[in-house]
Protein backbone atom coordinates (compact mmCIF):
# COMPACT_ATOMS: atom_id res chain seq x y z
CA UNK A 1 0.00 0.00 0.00
CA UNK A 2 1.10 3.56 -0.73
CA UNK A 3 -0.12 7.01 0.25
CA UNK A 4 -2.29 7.49 -2.89
CA UNK A 5 -4.24 4.34 -1.93
CA UNK A 6 -5.57 6.00 1.24
CA UNK A 7 -8.93 7.82 1.23
CA UNK A 8 -8.09 11.36 0.13
CA UNK A 9 -10.75 12.78 2.44
CA UNK A 10 -8.66 11.91 5.50
CA UNK A 11 -7.29 15.04 7.17
CA UNK A 12 -5.06 13.49 9.82
CA UNK A 13 -3.04 10.36 10.53
CA UNK A 14 -2.41 8.76 13.92
CA UNK A 15 0.67 6.60 14.46
CA UNK A 16 1.91 4.53 17.37
CA UNK A 17 5.66 4.81 17.89
CA UNK A 18 7.11 1.35 18.59
CA UNK A 19 7.07 -1.07 15.64
CA UNK A 20 5.03 1.36 13.57
CA UNK A 21 7.40 4.26 12.94
CA UNK A 22 10.60 2.42 13.84
CA UNK A 23 11.56 -1.08 15.13
CA UNK A 24 11.35 -1.11 18.94
CA UNK A 25 14.30 -3.51 19.11
CA UNK A 26 16.56 -0.77 17.70
CA UNK A 27 16.08 1.14 20.96
CA UNK A 28 16.12 -1.82 23.31
CA UNK A 29 19.22 -3.47 21.83
CA UNK A 30 21.20 -0.27 22.26
CA UNK A 31 20.03 -0.02 25.88
CA UNK A 32 21.07 -3.64 26.46
CA UNK A 33 24.49 -2.83 24.99
CA UNK A 34 24.89 0.10 27.39
CA UNK A 35 23.69 -2.00 30.34
CA UNK A 36 26.18 -4.73 29.41
CA UNK A 37 28.99 -2.17 29.37
CA UNK A 38 27.93 -1.02 32.84
CA UNK A 39 27.98 -4.60 34.16
CA UNK A 40 31.38 -5.22 32.62
CA UNK A 41 32.73 -2.11 34.34
CA UNK A 42 31.14 -2.67 37.75
CA UNK A 43 30.88 -6.49 38.00
CA UNK A 44 33.57 -7.64 35.51
CA UNK A 45 31.01 -9.66 33.53
CA UNK A 46 31.66 -10.13 29.83
CA UNK A 47 29.64 -7.46 28.02
CA UNK A 48 29.17 -9.46 24.83
CA UNK A 49 27.68 -12.38 26.74
CA UNK A 50 25.24 -10.03 28.49
CA UNK A 51 24.24 -8.35 25.24
CA UNK A 52 23.80 -11.66 23.44
CA UNK A 53 21.59 -13.10 26.18
CA UNK A 54 19.53 -9.91 26.47
CA UNK A 55 18.84 -9.68 22.74
CA UNK A 56 18.09 -13.40 22.33
CA UNK A 57 15.74 -13.30 25.33
CA UNK A 58 13.92 -10.30 23.87
CA UNK A 59 13.54 -12.12 20.55
CA UNK A 60 12.29 -15.39 22.06
CA UNK A 61 10.46 -14.39 25.25
CA UNK A 62 9.90 -10.63 25.21
CA UNK A 63 11.35 -7.60 26.95
CA UNK A 64 9.52 -8.24 30.23
CA UNK A 65 11.78 -11.15 31.21
CA UNK A 66 15.16 -9.88 29.96
CA UNK A 67 16.46 -8.86 33.37
CA UNK A 68 15.21 -12.07 34.99
CA UNK A 69 17.20 -14.16 32.52
CA UNK A 70 20.31 -12.02 33.05
CA UNK A 71 19.91 -12.29 36.81
CA UNK A 72 19.67 -16.09 36.60
CA UNK A 73 22.63 -16.49 34.26
CA UNK A 74 25.03 -14.01 35.87
CA UNK A 75 23.77 -14.04 39.49
CA UNK A 76 23.06 -10.31 39.37
CA UNK A 77 22.13 -8.26 42.41
CA UNK A 78 18.54 -7.02 42.26
CA UNK A 79 19.84 -3.41 42.37
CA UNK A 80 20.79 -3.83 38.72
CA UNK A 81 17.11 -4.12 37.79
CA UNK A 82 16.77 -0.46 38.77
CA UNK A 83 19.87 0.37 36.74
CA UNK A 84 18.39 -1.27 33.65
CA UNK A 85 15.01 0.39 34.19
CA UNK A 86 16.72 3.77 34.54
CA UNK A 87 18.61 3.22 31.29
CA UNK A 88 15.41 2.17 29.53
CA UNK A 89 13.93 5.55 30.43
CA UNK A 90 16.88 7.87 29.92
CA UNK A 91 19.60 6.21 27.82
CA UNK A 92 21.65 8.37 25.49
CA UNK A 93 21.93 6.05 22.51
CA UNK A 94 25.13 5.49 20.54
CA UNK A 95 23.13 5.60 17.28
CA UNK A 96 20.03 7.50 16.17
CA UNK A 97 16.82 5.53 15.73
CA UNK A 98 15.89 5.20 12.05
CA UNK A 99 12.34 5.22 10.73
CA UNK A 100 11.17 2.38 8.53
CA UNK A 101 12.02 3.51 5.00
CA UNK A 102 8.47 3.17 3.65
CA UNK A 103 6.99 4.86 6.72
CA UNK A 104 9.38 7.79 6.25
CA UNK A 105 8.15 8.12 2.67
CA UNK A 106 4.54 7.98 3.90
CA UNK A 107 5.16 10.72 6.49
CA UNK A 108 6.81 12.91 3.87
CA UNK A 109 3.83 12.54 1.53
CA UNK A 110 1.40 13.39 4.33
CA UNK A 111 3.33 16.59 5.04
CA UNK A 112 3.48 17.53 1.36
CA UNK A 113 -0.29 17.04 1.23
CA UNK A 114 -0.64 19.43 4.21
CA UNK A 115 -2.32 16.92 6.48
CA UNK A 116 -1.74 16.43 10.20
CA UNK A 117 0.49 13.80 11.80
CA UNK A 118 -0.18 12.66 15.34
CA UNK A 119 1.76 10.19 17.46
CA UNK A 120 -0.46 8.65 20.14
CA UNK A 121 1.77 6.31 22.07
CA UNK A 122 1.36 3.95 24.99
CA UNK A 123 4.15 3.35 27.47
CA UNK A 124 6.02 5.46 30.00
CA UNK A 125 5.92 9.07 28.73
CA UNK A 126 9.52 9.73 29.77
CA UNK A 127 10.74 6.71 27.85
CA UNK A 128 8.64 7.43 24.77
CA UNK A 129 9.84 11.04 24.69
CA UNK A 130 13.43 9.81 24.98
CA UNK A 131 12.88 7.64 21.90
CA UNK A 132 11.29 10.50 19.96
CA UNK A 133 14.19 12.83 20.77
CA UNK A 134 16.71 10.28 19.47
CA UNK A 135 14.93 9.44 16.23
CA UNK A 136 16.21 10.71 12.89
CA UNK A 137 13.12 12.55 11.62
CA UNK A 138 14.66 14.12 8.50
CA UNK A 139 13.09 17.47 9.40
CA UNK A 140 9.62 16.02 10.05
CA UNK A 141 9.74 16.65 13.80
CA UNK A 142 8.24 20.14 13.35
CA UNK A 143 5.08 18.54 11.94
CA UNK A 144 4.54 15.99 14.72
CA UNK A 145 1.91 16.38 17.45
CA UNK A 146 2.45 13.89 20.27
CA UNK A 147 -0.01 12.50 22.80
CA UNK A 148 1.16 10.22 25.60
CA UNK A 149 -1.86 7.98 26.14
CA UNK A 150 -0.92 7.11 29.71
CA UNK A 151 -1.32 10.75 30.72
CA UNK A 152 -5.06 10.10 30.35
CA UNK A 153 -5.74 6.37 29.94
CA UNK A 154 -3.60 3.93 27.98
CA UNK A 155 -4.93 2.46 24.76
CA UNK A 156 -7.12 0.55 24.02
CA UNK A 157 -9.08 3.06 26.10
CA UNK A 158 -10.14 5.79 23.66
CA UNK A 159 -9.56 8.82 25.91
CA UNK A 160 -6.41 10.08 24.15
CA UNK A 161 -8.11 9.92 20.74
CA UNK A 162 -11.18 11.72 22.02
CA UNK A 163 -8.92 14.44 23.45
CA UNK A 164 -7.08 14.73 20.13
CA UNK A 165 -10.34 15.10 18.20
CA UNK A 166 -11.50 17.84 20.55
CA UNK A 167 -8.16 19.69 20.61
CA UNK A 168 -7.91 19.84 16.82
CA UNK A 169 -11.58 20.16 15.87
CA UNK A 170 -11.57 16.91 13.94
CA UNK A 171 -14.32 14.36 13.38
CA UNK A 172 -13.88 10.60 13.52
CA UNK A 173 -14.27 10.29 9.75
CA UNK A 174 -11.35 12.72 9.28
CA UNK A 175 -8.66 10.49 10.76
CA UNK A 176 -7.02 7.13 10.20
CA UNK A 177 -4.77 5.15 12.53
CA UNK A 178 -1.65 3.32 11.38
CA UNK A 179 -1.21 0.52 13.90
CA UNK A 180 0.68 -2.69 14.56
CA UNK A 181 -1.04 -4.21 17.59
CA UNK A 182 -4.40 -5.49 18.74
CA UNK A 183 -4.37 -2.76 21.39
CA UNK A 184 -4.53 -0.08 18.71
CA UNK A 185 -7.10 -1.97 16.65
CA UNK A 186 -9.38 -2.16 19.70
CA UNK A 187 -8.80 1.53 20.38
CA UNK A 188 -9.68 2.49 16.80
CA UNK A 189 -12.79 0.33 16.93
CA UNK A 190 -13.84 1.90 20.24
CA UNK A 191 -13.40 5.36 18.70
CA UNK A 192 -15.13 4.45 15.46
CA UNK A 193 -12.13 5.44 13.30
CA UNK A 194 -10.52 3.68 10.35
CA UNK A 195 -7.20 1.89 10.77
CA UNK A 196 -4.55 0.17 8.66
CA UNK A 197 -1.85 -2.18 9.86
CA UNK A 198 1.63 -0.76 9.38
CA UNK A 199 2.68 -4.00 7.67
CA UNK A 200 0.65 -2.89 4.65
CA UNK A 201 3.30 -0.22 4.05
CA UNK A 202 6.35 -2.28 5.01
Amino acid sequence: MNYPDIDKRKKAFIFELDNVLYPEKDYLYQVYYLFAALLEYTEHINAKQVTDLATSTYASEGKEVVFDRLKEKFNLDEKHRNNLNHLLLTAKLPLKLLLYKNILALLQEIVIDRKKIFIVTNGNPEQQLNKIKQTEWHGLEQYLIVYFAEESLAKPEPDAIHLLLKDHNLERKDIIMIENAETDQLCAQACGIDYINAAAFL
